[in-house]
């Protein structure tokens, strides 16, 4: 069983429903298909699954939402990445879209 260690210090099973859920919200208006959004909480979960740990933190999981995150709809990884590297203003935003830009 994999486990994820909250930042309060709490530990929890991970769930693939959890992050598709919290992905779904980032997604709320996007063109994205319910099927993507399964297939992307797979990806996390086969990611953190890969590295042979039996537990992660919830700043590993958040990051390993990103990646796959950006490649399906870069708007909804704007509104995930700003609450979940906790954006302060525009210029966090700004930074976050030159670097969408320059990865192209």
């Amino acid at each position: 069983m994999l486990l994820v260690t909250k930042r309060s210090g709490g530990a929890e099973p991970f769930s693939r429903d959890k992050v598709i859920n919290g992905v779904r919200k980032a997604c709320q208006g996007r063109p994205v298909k319910e099927e993507d959004l399964k297939a992307l909480g797979q990806k996390v979960e086969e990611d953190l699954r890969s590295r042979g740990l039996a537990e992660v933190t919830s700043d590993e999981v958040g990051k390993a939402i990103l990646k796959p995150l950006r490649d399906l709809d870069e708007v909804a990884y704007l509104r995930f990445a700003s609450v979940y590297q906790d954006f302060s203003g525009l210029e966090d935003f700004q930074r976050a879209i030159d670097e969408l830009r320059n990865d192209r």
